[in-house]
Order: C-alpha cells, then structure tokens, then sequence
C-alpha cells in the first residue's frame, strides 16, 4: 500500500495514475510466483506473462551504512572499505600500475517525455538514480599496500556521464554517454589536465540506458562498445532505436564503428573468459509482464548473432506487446547461455582468476553485481554473486558471495553493488554507488 502512494506523489500527474488503478489493484498488486532461483541458471523457468494495469513498483529506501556496518560476506570472505565518501561512483577500472579509476557518474538522461517515463523518474529519484551526475573520473591509490586507498584525486572532470573506461598503450579511452574519447596518459600521473579527443558519437539525445561501456580486445586493435535501448520494448518506435540495443566494435586502426551483436536489451559489464578467449557480457532484459519475467542473464557472445530484442526474449519468446511483429527476426533470435534471475539489475562482471586474495574456491568463474530490482515483489537482486565456470562455460549454479545490502523486510537498503574489478593485490573491487563506497572483498584469513 506504501508503494503506491509513494509512487503517486507526482501532484496531478500521480492523480491521474492512482485514478486508473482499482482498489483491488492497489490492495492486491502482483507478485512473483516463482522463485528468483527458478529463474536462473541454464534453464530458467519462463511461464506465461503477466500484463498488468500499471507496472509493479517495488522500491528500497536508501539508508546507507552506519559507521562500523559493511555488508556480509560469504563464508571464508572478509570484507572492508577500499575507499568511502565517493560521489555515486558506478564503474571501476584498474590501471597497470595498481591505480583505480572511478567513474562518479549519474544519468543525464532526457527521456521522451509520456507519463509513464515521468513517473519512472520519480520512482528511480527515490532509490538514488536521480541525482544530478558528478561527470568525473577519480583515482585512488593504495601506495603502501594497506588494503584502503591513502591517494585520491579527481582523475579528469567535466564528462558527461562518464561510465567505461579502457587504456590502450598509452592512450586511455572514456565512454561518456554521448561519445567516447581518447586522452593522453602517462603512467602515474593522478590527473589528466589535456583535452580529449573525440574518436567516435555514441547514440544519446533521448538516453533511457545511458551507460555506455567499454573493453579492449587482447591486442589492442578494437574496442567492446555496449549500448543500451532507449526504451523498455522500443515504446516510442524503432526510429528512436537507431543504433542502439547492441554492442558495437571499434576499430582503432580505421576509426570505423560497426554492429558485433545486436537484440541485446541492455548490455552492461563485458570481460573475456580466461580459457577461451570468448566475450560474455551481462545484460538486464525488458519489464513490465510480471516479477517472474524476463530473467537478466550474462553470455558469450557471438559475432553477428541477434538476440532477440525487443521482439522476443530468451531466444524465440516472441513479446506481443511490440508492434509490428517481425517473425523473420524473432527465427534468428538465439537464447543466452545462462540466467541470473528476473529483475536483478545484473551490471558488472569480473572473472576471479586474477583473484589470488580470494580462497581457491572462488577462483574459477565470474563474479556479477546485482544492483537490485525496484520492479519486481519480492525484490531480487542487491549482491555480488559468483557463478562457477568450467572449459570456458558455466558449470554451477551462482553462490552468494556479497550479501546485507538489502535490509531483511526489504523495506531499506544500505547501498547497490554496481562495477567490480580485481586490484593489483588480488582482492575484489566493488563499487556500490547509493553507498558511495568501494569495497574490498578479501579471505577472512586477511582479517585474523
């Protein structure tokens, strides 16, 4: 009943919204009838959609974390504060020498401008996503090895919600939301003051999924761009769908921006498998048919393969919700390679190999930032998961690794994990960006 009303406190606008709801709907909103687990895995269990009057909300107040509180490890972990007071930091990156980069960053959206958005914005304004961004990058660095960041500077500034990042050779590139571009680096230098160069536009104006990431290939000729829709299902048309709902590669050589894959809702965290070389990438899929769909997933990815969006989900699900139907489209969608549960906002990944602070058992497959749902009842979401990988592929299902930041009546929560990477002395980085922290997960043998 809270929800509701929270979610309608828009003035007229809110009105409106309660004014086409039953009081059967209010008192009776839908939940999920499976579990989060039942939608996971190699074979996620997808029943029929569930269309509602209006989309389920279901959001966490943030609260933070008092002065002596961290979230819970799993068994054999230990966990503490790389670095605190950061300013919504959502990515991470490592520099060669050690040093983290941090994107301080926030949507700068601007949306088509339909009811249904505007009250989204209110609902994402009350679990953090919107303030106005910070548009900055910061370094931090652990000069003497302690475990906590005794460096921090701002690295470069005056970005425009900035999110991935990628040095080749002596050049460091950043996603902003519009753009990515090239700056000149120098090992150990902690700020950038030469202005960067323009090397390619990324789609933008409307921007309903603003991150743009970013990752290098093993030498350094291409890099990994995602791209997210700009829109749930393509809501105002596939014209405002120009480029975007994809991964892009970028030559360095000729400057040239082409298609990889395509269908991919909202690609987010990418990584190459150790083993085999392969590309995986998390992606978060559509809302609005119920809590139990459609699950968020990672997979490798395949060049030149569509994957199904926004005309069907999970290989050949076709979404009767879109309009026109494209079945030609829909026969070439292939299904992801493994499920991370509905609704759990999957963003960031990192694969464990470099993880050498970590026990051997955590050393051998992929860790995912959940960063919660705010659609789906029960909530879902609000971790760092590990899934075990075997001969370059999933071989298990996902064990909690980072837990508590949800607190148990799900009413709160403390922070949401976003970016992740390993640091230079093999511990895990999580950035969890309502905290405005950085984590260190390390073995609990570190804390003895």
């Amino acid at each position: 009943m809270k929800t509701w009303i929270r979610w309608s406190g828009a003035g007229v606008m809110g009105l409106a919204v309660l004014g086409a709801i039953t009081w059967k709907t209010v008192l009776h909103p839908e939940a999920a009838m499976l579990p989060v687990s039942a939608g996971t895995g190699f074979h996620p269990e997808l029943p029929q959609p569930r269309h509602t009057l209006i989309p389920t909300v279901n959001i966490a107040t943030p609260i933070g974390w008092s002065a002596n509180q961290t979230p819970v490890p799993a068994a054999g972990l230990a966990v503490s504060a790389y670095a605190k007071d950061l300013d919504h930091p959502r990515w991470l990156y490592r520099l060669p020498n050690g040093d983290i980069l941090v994107a301080e960053s926030n949507s700068s959206k601007t949306d088509i401008s339909t009811l249904k958005n505007r009250v989204a914005g209110l609902v994402m304004g009350q679990v953090g996503a919107g303030e106005s961004s910070p548009n900055r990058i910061i370094l931090l660095r652990d000069s003497v090895g302690s475990g906590i960041a005794d460096t921090r500077t701002v690295f470069l500034d005056h970005l425009y919600s900035p999110f991935g990042m990628a040095l080749v050779g002596n050049d460091l590139y950043i996603a902003n939301a519009n753009a990515i571009f090239r700056f000149s680096y120098h090992e150990g230098a902690t700020r950038i003051d030469t202005p960067g160069t323009k090397v390619a536009d990324l789609p933008a104006g409307y921007n309903h999924h603003w991150t743009k990431n970013l990752l290098a290939s093993p030498y350094g000729r291409f890099l990994y761009v995602t791209i997210g829709s700009n829109s749930n299902i393509a809501d105002n048309g596939m014209q405002f769908e120009e480029g975007r709902a994809r991964i892009d590669r970028l030559d360095l050589t000729t400057g040239k921006l082409t298609p990889y894959a395509t269908g991919l809702r909202n690609p987010n965290g990418m990584a190459f498998e150790p083993k085999r070389g392969a590309l995986w990438v998390a992606v978060n899929e559509r809302d609005e048919i119920g809590s139990d769909l459609v699950p968020d997933y990672i997979t490798s990815v395949k060049e030149g393969a569509f994957y199904g969006w926004p005309y069907s989900y999970y290989g050949q699900h076709v979404d009767t919700r879109v309009s026109p139907q494209r079945p030609d489209l829909v026969a070439q969608a292939i299904a992801p390679d493994y499920a991370l549960g509905p609704h759990t906002a999957s963003l960031g990944i990192t694969f464990s190999q470099n993880a050498t602070r970590l026990p051997d058992t955590w050393r051998y497959g992929l860790f995912v930032a959940q960063h919660g749902s705010w659609n789906r009842r029960p909530k879902s979401g609000y971790k760092v998961i590990y899934v075990p990988f075997s001969n370059g592929k999933p071989s298990g299902l996902p064990v909690d690794a980072l837990m508590g930041f949800l607190t148990p009546d799900e009413t709160h929560v403390h922070g949401r994990p976003v970016g992740l990477t390993i640091d230079s002395s093999g511990a895990l980085l999580v950035a969890d960006d309502v905290a405005g922290v950085v984590w260190r997960v390390t073995t609990s043998q570190d804390h003895e």
